[in-house]
C-alpha cells in the first residue's frame, strides 16, 4: 500500500497508479454532488453548469449558512452513502469525464466496470468524520442550482483532503466485493 498526493484535475494516469487499499489525499477542487443534482443531469437531461472532466465528485449535501454577500459559509460538510446513487456513476465517468468519486458504502458492478474501462476510481472516506472533512475544505468557491438546496452542485477548494482509501480501483478490484466474498466463505464454513 502506498499514499498518493493528488492535484486536481486528475488524469487517467493519476488514477491508473492507484491500487486497491492505497490511500489518497487531494488538493485543488472537489465537486459536491447528490441525488437531486444527478437526477437533474441524467433524468431531466440538463448538462452540468461546470466542467467535471478530470474531476472528483463528493457525495454530500452540506450544512451551510448563506452570508450577506451571497457566498456560503461551511458549517458541516459530511459524506453520504454512494450506493443509492450508483445508477449515475457510469454517466459521470463516461459522459462527463469524472475520474474519482468519494463517498461511503461503495458502488455496484456496472459502475466498477465503467471505472475499469475509463480510468476512474472510488475513494472511500471514513464515516462520521465530517468535522475533519469540513476543516479540509478551505472554501466553498461556487454553487450552482441553488433551488436544489442543499443538494446543489458545489465547488469546494480543498487542501490535503483525506486520507481516502482506494476502495475500487481502475482495474476492477473492489474492497467491498473482497469483504463480501470473505464473509460468505466464513459463513459457509460455520457448522450449525
Amino acid at each position: 500500500m502506498a499514499h498518493h498526493n493528488l492535484q486536481t484535475p486528475l488524469s487517467e494516469s493519476d488514477i491508473r497508479k492507484l491500487k486497491l487499499e492505497d490511500t489518497v489525499s487531494i488538493n485543488g477542487t472537489i465537486f459536491g454532488i447528490r441525488d437531486a443534482t444527478q437526477i437533474r443531469i441524467f433524468d431531466e437531461g440538463i448538462a452540468p453548469p461546470a466542467d467535471l472532466s478530470g474531476g472528483v465528485c463528493l457525495h454530500t449535501a452540506p450544512g451551510v449558512r448563506k452570508r450577506a454577500d451571497g457566498s456560503y459559509e461551511k458549517l458541516s460538510i459530511g459524506t453520504t452513502t454512494s450506493t443509492r446513487m450508483d445508477r449515475f456513476a457510469p454517466g459521470l465517468i463516461e459522459t462527463y469525464g469524472v475520474r474519482a468519486i468519494v463517498g461511503k458504502a461503495g458502488l455496484l458492478e456496472a459502475s466498477i466496470e465503467s471505472m475499469r474501462n475509463n480510468g476512474a476510481a472510488y475513494l472511500a472516506i471514513t464515516g462520521g468524520a465530517a468535522a475533519r472533512e469540513t476543516m479540509q475544505i478551505e472554501e466553498i468557491e461556487q454553487v450552482w442550482w441553488e433551488d436544489l438546496m442543499p443538494e446543489c452542485l458545489w465547488k469546494f477548494r480543498v487542501k490535503d483532503f483525506g486520507p481516502l482509501i482506494v476502495a475500487i480501483d481502475s482495474y476492477g478490484n473492489s474492497l467491498y466485493r473482497n469483504i463480501q466474498k470473505r464473509a460468505a466463505e466464513r459463513i459457509a464454513a460455520l457448522e450449525f
